[in-house]
Parts: C-alpha cells; structure tokens; sequence
C-alpha cells in the first residue's frame, strides 16, 4: 500500500546471445518510480504558488521601473496581478500611482503570505510520509 512515498521498483533481465561465435551475456536494468498522491498534491501547490509569486514579482518589478500602463502587456499583468495584491492593499497608507516608480510594500507582503501559505498547505498533503526528502 503507498501511504504517500515514492515506490521504486527495479528490474534487472538478463539474456544470453551468440554473436560471431561468442556467447555474449546482456542485462538491461529498468527502473520505475510511483509517486504518491499526496507527493503529487504538494507538487501542484508549489506551481499555483509559483505562478502567483512570478506575477507579483513580476508586479513588482514594472512598478518599480514606471511602466506605461497604457501598454498592453503591462496593463494585463497589473490587471492579473492585481487580483492576487488586492487584499493586501489596505495594510499600509498610500496610494499607489501607476507611471511613476512606486516600491508597493503590499505586493512584497503579498509574496511573502502565498509562499507561507503554500508551503504550509503542501506540507499537510505530506504528514504522513516518513520520508523528509519528499
């Protein structure tokens, strides 16, 4: 029964042939490897998160150089990325503006929750795995 570690099985087969008039001995060794499920839930939180942390980083980034909001790329990763920002915009008083270099504190706290959360939820999915290199 997999409780959520990794099984490898590995097979080893052996066969014998005469080449030239030499017996000649080959192995081929396969190997398989069953991921668990949970291994598979922790790895599909760490994507999600990643995409969102990419954007916000991202966010960040063309805020900090003044993007022009009126190009299509940048309004489209403020819009995406906005959604992801907007419940930590009310932690501190300003006002961002966009076209000028703004450093948004909230998109940095915003980061740092995701990246907990993320790690805390993928680690739940794998509480029973005596393994610690899952």
């Amino acid at each position: 029964m997999n409780n959520g570690n990794d099984e490898q099985v590995t097979q080893v087969r052996e066969s014998n042939t005469v080449q030239d008039g030499t017996n000649v001995r080959q192995q081929t060794v396969a190997t398989t490897q069953n991921v668990g499920s949970g291994v598979v839930a922790r790895r599909v939180i760490y994507y999600i998160a990643g995409f969102i942390i990419a954007l916000l980083v991202l966010r960040l980034i063309l805020l900090l150089l003044a993007a022009n909001q009126g190009a299509p790329f940048v309004d489209f990763v403020y819009g995406l990325s906005g959604f992801f920002a907007w419940p930590f915009y009310g932690i501190f008083s300003y006002q961002p503006t966009y076209g000028q270099s703004t450093f948004e504190i909230s998109t940095v706290v915003a980061i740092i929750v995701y990246a907990l959360v993320a790690t805390g939820l993928a680690r739940l999915f794998t509480l029973t795995s005596s393994r610690t290199d899952v």
